[in-house]
């Protein structure tokens, strides 16, 4: 396992994110005895569970862009990786996607509450969540074992959807949006998608 969090923790991204993570952490410690800074931490991390299943569904996998540079794009962010799942510099969102979702993020929240606190408070949630979705993404994609009953069932889902059929199991932390919005099915509920592993050529 110790070569797998150093192989995940020296990605390039994910160590820049990790920095992010740190300097929101320590700008919120000193207000953690404030029940705001609390519910400002949890929404950050509701915010990230939620659009981790609306931009995999409704972004990543949209119908093949005409346009060049919105074809390169979304190949970089998705396409890609479903061609070569295992890839780490595909699994792993880039900054150039991430960064700029975390700021309009934050501005929204700091321009409701006015409060730097409370966005940074958010921003810890939504990061650190965000951090913990790329963490179940490797895993998935790598040869470990999870060791809960949960873990082990979003992960092979997760591969369902790369190697079964891409219509289905979008969550890669949980599945409440798949199960809620008829995304989840079992297995054998599901014909396998020939389109599976190359998204760009769906009719």
């Amino acid at each position: 396992m110790r070569k797998y969090l150093r192989e995940f923790g020296a990605f390039p991204d994910i160590a820049v994110m990790l920095l992010i993570l740190i300097v929101c952490a320590s700008l919120t410690v000193p207000h953690v005895l404030h029940l705001w800074t609390w519910v400002a931490l949890v929404m950050g991390m509701l915010t990230y569970a939620t659009s981790e299943y609306m931009v995999h569904r409704f972004l990543f996998h949209i119908k093949t862009p005409e346009n060049p540079f919105m074809l390169k794009m979304i190949k970089r962010l998705h396409y890609d990786h479903h061609v070569d799942p295992d890839d780490l510099k595909l699994l792993f969102l880039p900054l150039w996607f991430s960064i700029p979702g975390f700021i309009i993020y934050g501005l929204i929240v700091f321009l409701i509450t006015r409060s730097t606190n409370l966005t940074a408070s958010f921003a810890t949630g939504l990061v650190a969540y965000f951090l913990y979705y790329e963490w179940k993404h490797y895993i998935a994609h790598k040869p470990i074992q999870p060791r809960t009953k949960m873990g082990k069932n979003i992960k092979k889902h997760h591969l369902l959807h790369h190697f079964k059929n891409e219509n289905y199991w979008f969550g890669v932390t949980h599945t409440s949006f798949d199960k809620t919005l008829g995304t989840f099915k079992e297995n054998k509920e599901v014909e396998k998608s020939p389109t599976a592993r190359n998204l760009e050529n769906r009719v």
